[in-house]
């Protein structure tokens, strides 16, 4: 692409937020680029485990239902995304429909998941507390030492590297432009100050969009050029994550198990994911032997058929967490700017919501203000008190679609 030349929207980050932006961005007739720091989808959601379980990361607080509502809605979502983005890409993205089951192994696990069902329960979710022998039934390779369980019926997963390989091609199909290994340095902003007119790269090349939507992921915070009270805090939560195969193919488990400490997610071709440490230790990305025996201990435990299982791979990623660790989406303080950034546990989830939150955004479709939208305000992280809104720039665009789109 020429310095400086002018697109609708640039899209700083090319994981699953940014290239599920992108793709129905340029759906609604867009120009879109991706500047991805890195190669495209090869960063945190590629380590993710995918799953899609709202009713099981349901957490206390206020922060905890404001993530509850989105998650419920992005999963609703979820089967015609995947299908529509299936139709375009010619290629599966490894939704699996088969439920979630969350395991206690002991007294005090059981004594917990009574209290997590209670909470579930008046919440109106859909989950069920089950016998021992109910749980092996669903699982049989559960051990006979697992002393309750919860299954969520709507608790399903998908795989994240499918689902990018599918978005990387109906990108393409699309017209979109990912540009990799284009390192934003900073956005630029007008002579006022008042609005974002593009991105900086490192090496001092210019890309000037009307709008540029920041879905950096746990780099969001590094990219320079703001303000402080246009700011949003992402940190990055480290993650270890174990990818295992069973050479007899398929069969160990049907559906995600879910325990303290860790999660086993089985693919439809005999593989496992099993995950994940939390850790708070900023960039950092070398794999330990305690991260990896801890996670393979807790999992034996439940699921003493995992020892038998090859080790493929040995990942760590980065989630980005904000200081409520529910995501930032929306527009920002400063004129032309959008965050979909902050999703820490829940990137792959939220996909579908993150994607059609933005483009109504970007469209101009949101004029009386999505319920959601609020919740997940950036705003809520401004460091001093955010200016007035003003109207709409009648700024014009290649193709009109995002005119006025954002104040």
């Amino acid at each position: 692409m020429p310095d400086n030349q002018r697109v609708d929207v640039v899209i700083v980050g090319g994981g699953i937020i940014g290239m599920a932006i992108a793709w129905r961005a340029r759906q609604r007739g867009m120009s879109v680029s991706v500047l991805e720091r890195d190669v495209a989808g090869q960063g945190t959601s590629r380590v993710a485990a995918g799953m899609l379980a709202p009713v099981v990361e349901a957490e206390f607080g206020r922060a905890g239902r404001r993530l509850l509502q989105l998650g419920l809605r992005s999963a609703l979502m979820w089967p015609a995304f995947a299908a529509e983005l299936e139709r375009s890409a010619g290629c599966a993205v490894g939704l699996m429909r088969t439920g979630t089951l969350l395991l206690a192994r002991d007294h005090d696990d059981a004594s917990d998941l009574e209290r997590q069902l209670a909470f579930r329960q008046s919440l109106g979710l859909t989950v069920s507390r089950l016998r021992p022998s109910d749980a092996r039934e669903l699982e049989p390779a559960l051990a006979p030492t697992v002393r309750l369980a919860l299954h969520a019926p709507e608790d399903h997963s998908v795989d994240p590297r499918l689902v990018l390989a599918a978005l990387r091609r109906a990108c393409a199909a699309s017209g979109v432009h990912v540009r990799e290994h284009a390192h934003v340095a900073r956005v630029e902003l007008d002579s006022a100050g008042e609005r974002v007119t593009g991105a900086v790269l490192e090496d001092g090349e210019r890309v000037s969009a009307q709008v540029v939507v920041l879905a950096a992921g746990p780099w969001s915070e590094r990219i320079d050029g703001l303000p402080s009270v246009a700011r949003v805090p992402v940190r990055p939560v480290k993650g270890q994550i174990l990818r295992l195969r069973d050479p007899a193919g398929p069969g160990l488990l049907r559906g995600v198990v879910r325990f303290q400490g860790g999660y086993v997610v089985p693919r439809e071709d005999g593989r496992y994911v099993l995950g994940a440490t939390v850790e708070e230790r900023g960039f950092e990305l070398t794999p330990t032997a305690g991260g990896v025996y801890e996670l393979l201990r807790d999992a034996r435990e439940l699921l003493p058929g995992i020892s038998e299982l090859e080790i493929e791979e040995l990942s760590v990623g980065l989630r980005p967490g904000t200081p409520d660790n529910a995501p930032a989406i929306g527009r920002g303080v400063l004129q032309g700017l959008i965050w979909a950034t902050g999703h820490y546990r829940n990137g792959i989830l939220l996909a579908p919501l993150t994607a059609e939150l933005v483009v109504g955004l970007l469209s101009d479709e949101d004029s009386h203000g999505d319920p959601l939208l609020r919740a997940c305000a950036p705003g809520r992280f401004a460091a001093g008190p955010m200016p007035a809104s003003s109207p709409n720039p009648a700024a014009s665009t290649s193709t009109g679609a995002i005119a006025g789109a954002v104040p």
